[in-house]
Formats: structure tokens, sequence, C-alpha cells
């Protein structure tokens, strides 16, 4: 098993990356360790490389100094983590200095990049480029990783939503140092490496999708067609179990093909948290009767949906007619808004407010974000929403981490059937209130047979006992929705163990991790617990 630092493993870091590249200044250090909520693991050192080269080397040196260590791409894991390793004492490895966008095709629709790229980074490459090709984006900050999102399977708004369902060619450093390409890639001339997924025989890349199997240094990211048309649409209700009929309603709309994208939908919580911060006139945690008082004097539903139709007129036209009609009788309010639109309803809202006495420049500062969301535009503005519970306004430049906003997230996956999602986000409610916290809910067709659900524990870390209460909520959660059977997609850094009672699957990846590192080098009990001595 890996052992501590010592001087020794600094100077060997110091020869492959010189001065510059390995980080020991204590304030340096507790900044990487703190997370969004309580976790105690220590990092004796950071090291950033700047090529593939250097990682290898760093690697290297690890498994000669039998040290362990934890990459991150840009360490904004924000709600999982953060950048706090898996295991106490890694070395952590920053990988945000390999930021190049090596390859780009606008006729076949793909950027091939490293694991230090950011959304915003992205964004203005394509448009710099004059592109008419989009990207998707998450609704986490725009100085995420795209990599680093794509290998924990994150999901956006567009057709191509689905990230690790849209990227090939993954270049990996394994745990020994060499390296491995998949599908066609490391094949001599090779054609199709960027366009095409399996290449022949066993597939590797999920392989490298949630694990600690190996680091992804680079991979081809495919790209959306701008649409010769776009229109996005808005829903909402303010009836208590309308969650299963808009689920009931969309599913057939996701699986013929009529909706091509993800759809999301927030409940009464989540939209309050996308409008302000915490109501300190009000008890905590808000209860269901304050809500509708929200509800009504705010405008909006108990559920509140939207997502986007893309293609000719004639397409969105016709999708439109059938999600009206999908929706008739279920949605008390169902619009519709495209660029003219948004376009004249900001040139009008001086009049608009004069007329009615309505400010409609609020309504279009909430809607902007999502909308542009649609259309592969990253934001900052669901980034306030860590800071629910905080009595400082969210700042201009935000950081959960330093500002100690308390955000854990829980992400479980359902059926798109409207019985099964209206079962989780009632015993995800009903647990949240029961502890005390607001139970922010958002869920997303992600597919067209599966929804994923994202749970929101937001909490201040500064108030004493809250991190503790916290987890203690959280753990209820993942109990009560385990024992009916959803569980998530994706885990925190201080529950990784949640997915070892497979036994079989646990043996195989065990197998498989001896094999590729033998001296358990590389980022100890990431979705593998058992191997760092903590099996739950």
């Amino acid at each position: 098993m890996p052992r501590s630092v010592g001087n020794e493993t600094v100077e060997q870091m110091l020869s492959v990356l010189g001065t510059s590249s390995v980080v020991t200044e204590p304030s340096e250090l507790r900044a990487a360790e703190t997370a969004t909520f309580e976790i105690h693991h220590r990092i004796p050192m950071i090291v950033r490389p700047q090529t593939r080269e250097e990682l290898q080397e760093c690697v290297r040196a690890a498994n000669r100094q039998r040290i362990a260590i934890y990459p991150v791409s840009t360490g904004k894991n924000w709600g999982y983590g953060s950048s706090v390793p898996t295991a106490d004492q890694c070395v952590l490895i920053d990988l945000s200095p390999m930021n190049r966008i090596l390859d780009y095709d606008e006729r076949l629709g793909y950027v091939t990049i490293e694991p230090g790229v950011t959304q915003r980074q992205l964004y203005r490459f394509l448009q710099d480029k004059g592109s008419k090709l989009w990207m998707d984006a998450t609704g986490s900050s725009p100085d995420c990783s795209i990599i680093g999102n794509t290998v924990e399977r994150g999901f956006g708004h567009t057709l191509y939503g689905d990230h690790f369902a849209n990227v090939c060619g993954l270049e990996v450093v394994l745990p020994s140092g060499e390296l491995v390409e998949t599908g066609f890639g490391g094949l001599p001339g090779a054609n199709a490496t960027r366009v095409y997924r399996w290449g022949a025989g066993p597939s590797l890349d999920g392989l490298f999708s949630q694990s600690n199997f190996g680091i992804v240094t680079r991979m081809t990211v495919w790209l959306m067609p701008q649409p010769e048309y776009f229109q996005a649409y808005f829903f909402q209700s303010a009836e208590e179990d309308s969650i299963g009929a808009f689920i009931e309603a969309l599913r057939p709309l996701r699986m013929d093909g009529t909706l091509r994208s993800t759809v999301h939908i927030a409940n009464d919580y989540k939209v309050l948290n996308a409008i302000q911060q915490f109501p300190w006139q009000e008890q905590m945690p808000l209860s269901r009767e304050t809500m509708k008082r929200y509800q009504k004097s705010l405008k909006f539903g108990r559920w509140s949906g939207s997502g986007g139709l893309y293609g000719s007129k004639g397409q969105v036209a016709e999708a439109a007619r059938r999600v009206k009609r999908a929706l008739g009788g279920k949605a008390s309010k169902l619009q519709f808004l495209d660029d003219r639109r948004l376009a004249l309803a900001a040139r009008f809202t001086r009049p608009y407010r004069l007329l009615t006495g309505l400010d409609l420049s609020r309504t279009l500062e909430l809607v902007r974000p999502v909308y542009g969301l649609l259309k592969g535009i990253p934001t900052e503005a669901p980034m306030a929403s860590a800071y629910w519970r905080k009595k400082m306004p969210p700042p201009a430049s935000p950081d959960p981490n330093r500002d100690g906003c308390g955000l854990l997230w829980y992400a479980p996956v359902a059926p798109a059937d409207g019985a099964s999602v209206t079962t989780l986000t009632g015993i995800s409610e009903d647990t949240l209130l029961e502890h005390g916290f607001e139970p922010m809910i958002s869920l997303t067709m992600i597919t067209e047979r599966a929804v994923a659900c994202v749970i929101s524990i937001a909490y201040d870390r500064e108030v004493p006992g809250e991190d503790g209460k916290a987890m203690a909520c959280y753990e209820e959660l993942r109990q009560r929705l385990a024992t009916r059977g959803y569980y998530p997609y994706r885990l925190g850094v201080q529950s990784m163990g949640l997915l070892d009672s497979n036994r079989s699957r646990t043996e195989f990846l065990e197998t498989l991790k001896q094999a590729l590192d033998p001296n358990h080098v590389l980022a100890p009990g990431r979705y593998l617990r058992s191997e760092a001595g903590d099996r739950r």
C-alpha cells in the first residue's frame, strides 16, 4: 500500500517538474483540502504537470516512492468533494495547466481537448472561430473542466446532453505511467479515431469513467451542428402530483424522437433557490405551506420544467404542436421562446412595466441563463444557488469552498415512469424536511427511458453543527432510497462505498485494479472503496 510523502518524494517531483509546478505552501494545500461539506483528508503536496509526458514521469515517480496520487482536472467538483481526494495523504495532481485544444474539425463537428480545457474556454474558442457548432454546457461553473465532467458522466441540456455518450478517442495514462488509447487510437494511420467510438474488439472507454484505472489526458468531444431554428419551452403546474403527469406526458415524446434533448424539471424549492437566497423572515426549513405563498407571489409552480426544440422551422413547429397537446390539461402555463421573442421582451421591459406595473426584466434575468444553456452557452448564474443559506450575497466571483457554502448532492436515477419519479421525489422531500433542510430537487429526462435526479442539501458551513446535521440527512436519504431501489449515478468522495454491496462487481473491479495498479498509487478508494480498507 502507498506510504506517506517525505523529502525524497518532494525532490523527485521537483526534478520532474521544477519549482514552479510543485506546491507545498500550507495555505494552498488547505484550500485544496476544503470542500462544501466536512471531510478531513490531508494533501501533502500539489503537482501541476504541463504536458502528458510530465504527468507520466510523475506517475512513475509515485510508483518508485510508493505514494498515492489523486488527479483532478480543475478541482471544481462542488457538491461531490471539490478537489479533495478519496483517501488521506494523496499527492494532488492538478491537470489544469494541460489546457490545449489539440484538434478542431468544423465539417465533422468535433474538438480534441486536454483535461484543463474549461467550458468557458471551449465556448470562446468556437465563438472566435465563427463556428456553426454548439458545445453542450452543464449548469455548473463555466470554469469547470469538460473532461472532468464527462468522465463523471455528467449531463447538460442539448441533443448532446449525455456527455459520455458523445465522446471518443481517449488517451489515458495508466497507473504504471504507460499510455493507452481507446477505439482506433494508437493504430497506425487510423482515419476514424475521432469519429467512431468503438474501434474493434472490447471497448475500453468505460473503464476510465468513474474509476481509478487511468488518467484521461486527451478526449475527442463531438459538437452539435447549429440548427436552422431553435425554440425553448417552459411549463409549470401548481398541482402537488403534477410531476408524475409531466413524466408520463413527456416520455412518449422522448421515445419517439419528438424531444431529442434532455428535459429539466425542478420542484418549487429549487426554483425559489434560483430566484433568491433564503428569506430570513421565515422559519427554517421552509414548510410546504410557506412554499405555496411563494409560488403565488412569485408566480412559479409546484413543478416547473424547460427544454429545447431543434431543427427546421417546420420540424420545430410540429414538435411544439405535439408538446402543447401532450401537456394540455397538465401544465397550467406553457410558453415558447425564441431569439426574436427574447429580444422583443428585452426591448419592451420598460413600457411593459409602465403599462402593467410588472417588472419583466426580473423574469428575463431568470430565463436568459436557462435559455442560453439550451443553446450550449455556459453561465455563472446557477453558482449563486450554493449561497442559499449564506447571509452574504453571492460574490461576483463565486467560490463555494472559500466562502463556507454547505452543499451535498445526491443523484439517484429512476425509470422514466410517473409513479417511480413521484415515489423518489416524495421520499427525498420528506427526508430533507425532517432533517431541517429545504428539499431542492431537479430532474433530468436524460435518456428516453431514465430520469436523473439531483437532490441538493444546502446550508451554511459556518453555523456550528450544520456539517454533521447535513451528513446525517445525506446518509438517511441514501438508506431510504436504496431500500426502494433508487441508487445514484455518481458518488461524492465521502461515499465511495455505496455500491460495494454488489459483490461480483466489486471483485471484478478489484481484479482489474490489482492488474493495472499493483502498488495502489492511483486514486485509492475512488469508486472502489474496499481497496482502501473502508468497506461499508
